[in-house]
């Protein structure tokens, strides 16, 4: 419905023409269209409406200015499509010296008042907002008419005077009692959104996000879905814009919440979106979702999004994506255990019915790989995978397989039986060859395969598999160095093994190095070369030393090196003790302390300093401690049980109890067989104790300077 005057004239500079049909031909003989189309021939393809409502226009001429009647024929043209005629229109609308009077009439008709006497009226002069309706729309569909004829700066510039005209009217924002009657609020909407896409699409950035924020600064009565959408896009901009805009200068953000970067900011306009989701304030939206995701994981922040996962509403996801969604959350998190427990349900009885989930099953399977405790879970989880029917993916079968094969690994070193750790190496081996003919691209497979084989003590084919490993990920993995180096060394060539250290040390990051630099130097011990072993622990701390200064403060790298820093220090106690340094060691023991990471094998080598001050109920209790924190430490039972042996035969049944439990847990560990052949000779068993002394010597031969896992 157009708008006109009720009864009100402006004086402009320019005279306005004697009638409404000599304004009409000026104008449109000006924008060259009755020179094209003719009079007749345009009136003619007026729609039925159109015509109507000209021709009420025309009736009422009088009671219009020139400036309305301009505001009225542009938007005509502009709804014919004539971009070019309705800009030829509007320019002739001065709006820059109606702007003041169109924010006093803002300002004024807005302004709650209380009832007047009849008769009296304190608004004479002032525009009426219909008239500022009719001229703020002018502007706009000026800003539209350059935007489709590429013209957006000019198209932001004129949109942006929309929104300067009644900024100035209402600096504390649109108030509540304005409704949809008043056109002018509409129109300022238009424009709030329009601006910042305009910006966009000529790549001026932080002119957009300022334009955003200004939607956002101040109670505008946008709506509620309306004003998501305002501030979504805005989330979107900082996220992926690809720069640092500058701080947001409302007030409402400043102080200790305030957001620090543009990430910060996304995250809360986020939040918001999302709270308002939670309250159904506004309908769902999987993109607010997806964005947050991104935002809190290069963040970090998982266990916050974890959180705001839990909160979505039922039915919004199934409850197989939840889970999994969750479990990814708390995986990332270092919750492991709680991602396996969510995992659990998607392969419970309630799910029996549906389709199964195959993310969910790799993913358990994958988690249940890094604790040997979990080895059983996450054979069932593979298991189940496989029995899905996935044979015909190749790439799926090849992870089900390599992850059935790590999780046999680990159940055959927690086991109790000896036949029971037959089967589960056995399977280990046979899954992860069945899953190197499956997925050959995965070098990953190989790796554990030459792992599993090198563990078993094949070290001929643990040797093979990770060169071939070596060769696939082009030398890049300090794993793979450290894996070969370690098999070269349980075939008794400690000097090549040096060298492929050295080597790979070239071919490695720095915070890889630390892991490499600790074992050049166990394998310099292992020759007995304490005073280079010495030099390379020196060289490891300077690096530590160097990494922690560097990275902030509790980042994964700086306790990654802080855990170094503490094996160096307990390996160099270990060096001094064997050198009959003891006060030396004891330094070395308070160093490895102040790391704050002094873990069960800090206490037995400490446990082994009170032994070698023959201090050996001081060093029981030590060993007992190591115990204490990881109760299936196997060098802490070795250990105790030497030591009882040393304190008389009373104790030879407890020691003999001890070294059993550390050969149940560890089948390959010479040291106990040693011991345990010493203990049978004490007891005058000597056939026994030569097959002890056997067992030990042939386990030495091909075992590592190091654990392999």
């Amino acid at each position: 419905m157009l708008c006109a005057c009720s009864g009100e004239q402006f004086k402009f500079e320019e005279p306005a023409p004697q009638s409404p049909e000599s304004l009409a031909t000026r104008d449109f003989s000006a924008s060259g269209i009755s020179s094209r189309n003719g009079t007749g021939d345009w009136e003619s393809k007026l729609e039925d409406a159109q015509v109507d409502e000209v021709e009420s226009t025309l009736k009422e001429a009088l009671s219009l200015n020139y400036e309305e009647a301009r505001a009225l024929l542009g938007r005509l043209e502009f709804q014919r499509g004539n971009f070019d005629a309705a800009l030829q229109v509007f320019q002739g609308i001065d709006i820059k010296t109606l702007s003041q009077r169109m924010s006093k009439a803002i300002a004024e008709r807005t302004r709650p008042r209380k009832p007047q006497l009849k008769g009296k009226n304190s608004l004479i002069g002032v525009m009426s907002l219909n008239s500022v309706s009719l001229l703020l729309e002018a502007v706009l569909l000026k800003a539209k008419s350059l935007q489709e004829l590429g013209r957006i700066k000019d198209a932001a510039r004129e949109c942006k005077v929309v929104l300067d005209v009644v900024d100035s009217a209402l600096p504390n924002g649109m108030p509540g009692g304005i409704g949809e009657d008043f056109k002018f609020q509409e129109m300022f909407h238009k424009a709030l959104e329009l601006l910042p896409k305009l910006w966009m699409h000529v790549g001026f950035l932080d002119e957009a996000i300022s334009a955003y924020r200004r939607a956002l600064a101040k109670p505008w009565n946008l709506d509620p879905q309306r004003l998501a959408i305002v501030e979504k896009e805005l989330a979107v901009i900082l996220l992926y814009g690809g720069f640092e805009a500058s701080l947001s200068p409302c007030p409402q953000l400043r102080g200790q919440t305030a957001p620090k970067n543009n990430t910060e900011e996304a995250i809360l306009l986020l939040f918001v979106l999302m709270r308002k989701v939670l309250y159904g304030e506004i309908g769902w939206d999987p993109e607010v979702m997806d964005h947050l995701t991104f935002a809190l994981t290069i963040c970090g922040e998982y266990k916050c999004l974890a959180d705001y996962v839990e909160q979505v509403l039922p039915g919004t996801f199934s409850r197989s994506e939840r889970w999994y969604f969750l479990a990814l959350c708390y995986s990332a998190a270092g919750q492991d255990h709680t991602a396996i427990e969510l995992l659990k349900k998607v392969s419970g009885c309630s799910e029996a019915k549906h389709k199964p989930h195959f993310p969910s099953f790799l993913l358990g399977a994958k988690l249940c790989t890094k604790d040997p405790k979990e080895a059983h879970e996450g054979i069932n989880f593979a298991r189940k995978l496989i029995d899905s029917g996935i044979n015909r993916n190749e790439h799926l079968s090849g992870q089900a397989l390599k992850f059935l094969g790590i999780c046999y690994g680990n159940a055959s070193r927690i086991c109790s039986s000896d036949s029971e750790r037959v089967f589960f190496q056995r399977d280990s081996l046979y899954s992860l060859n069945h899953g190197a003919q499956f997925d050959k691209k995965d070098p990953e497979i190989m790796f554990n395969l030459g792992l599993e084989h090198a563990i078993q003590r094949n070290l001929a084919s643990a040797f093979d598999n990770v060169i071939s490993y070596l060769d696939t990920v082009s030398g890049s993995s300090a794993k793979g160095w450290k894996l070969l180096a370690l098999i070269v060394s349980a075939q008794q060539r400690l000097k090549d093994a040096e060298a492929i250290v050295d080597l790979a040390l070239d071919e490695t990051e720095r915070i890889e190095q630390l892991e490499l630099l600790r074992l050049k130097a166990i394998l310099q011990i292992a020759q007995e070369q304490p005073k280079q072993a010495i030099e390379t622990y020196r060289i490891l701390l300077a690096l530590v030393q160097s990494q922690t200064e560097l990275q902030t403060p509790n980042s994964d790298e700086v306790l990654s090196a802080k855990k170094f820093e503490g094996e160096a220090w307990l390996d160099l106690a270990r060096i001094y003790s064997d050198l009959e340094s003891l006060p030396d060691a004891d330094i070395c023991i308070e160093k490895a302390k102040a790391t704050k990471i002094f873990n069960s094998r800090g206490w037995h080598t400490k446990g082994t300093l009170f032994e070698a001050r023959e201090q050996y109920k001081e060093a029981l209790v030590a060993f007992t401690v190591s115990l204490s924190i990881e109760p299936d430490y196997v060098p802490s039972f070795v250990s105790s049980a030497g030591v009882l042996m040393k304190m008389g035969s009373q104790s030879l049944p407890i020691a003999r109890s001890l070294l059993m439990t550390a050969l149940r847990l560890e089948p390959t560990n010479h040291d106990a067989w040693f011991n345990l052949g010493v203990l049978s000779k004490s007891e005058g068993l000597k056939e026994q104790a030569a097959d002890y002394f056997q067992a030990a010597h042939e386990l030495k031969l091909s075992a590592p300077v190091h654990d392999f896992v």
